[in-house]
């Protein structure tokens, strides 16, 4: 067996990189991303891409500072299937959260669904603690095109930041 190591970057998401982010959702949910780019230009949120040397995202996800004050809000976190559990998502949160210091906040939350047991784990192996739950709803496209309400329930997890 041969490890592939891959050199990784986390920049901001701009509006070009849409075309390459398939893998993250529907055209709908592309479409929302695309919304974020504004937010971004003028620091409501922090919208991150993390690339291999190719610049082309293999992982995505936003920071929210409008949520709550005084918290990065992470959101909309998103790592290519393909490349799950190589360390990706761990790089991405740990970007966010350099973002999140250096506004000179010190505490980082985000909402992970509890149909996503792999991601709660991801979350506190890096120091995320649960402290709440509640339900979340969004609209999602069908793959007919058509738009549904999704809903679920999330727990709320926090960290405080160094």
């Amino acid at each position: 067996m041969t490890n592939v190591v891959l050199k990784l970057s986390a920049r901001d998401f701009v509006h070009a990189d849409l075309a390459s982010c398939g893998w993250a959702g529907s055209d709908h949910h592309l479409a929302g991303v695309a919304k974020q780019m504004e937010r971004a230009r003028i620091g409501e949120v922090d919208y991150l891409a993390v690339c291999p040397a190719t610049n082309i995202p293999v992982a995505k996800g936003g920071i929210d500072y409008q949520v709550k004050d005084g918290v990065g809000t992470l959101w909309q976190l998103a790592v290519h299937p393909a490349l799950q559990s190589c360390g990706i998502g761990t790089f991405l949160v740990k970007a966010a959260e350099l973002r999140i210091r250096n506004r000179g906040l010190r505490q980082a939350e985000l909402a992970v669904e509890e149909s996503n047991p792999r991601a709660r784990a991801l979350y506190e192996r890096l120091g995320y603690v649960a402290y709440d739950r509640q339900p979340d709803s969004w609209d999602e496209q069908a793959p007919d095109g058509s738009l549904r309400r999704y809903e679920t329930i999330c727990t709320l997890m926090r960290k405080e930041l160094a």
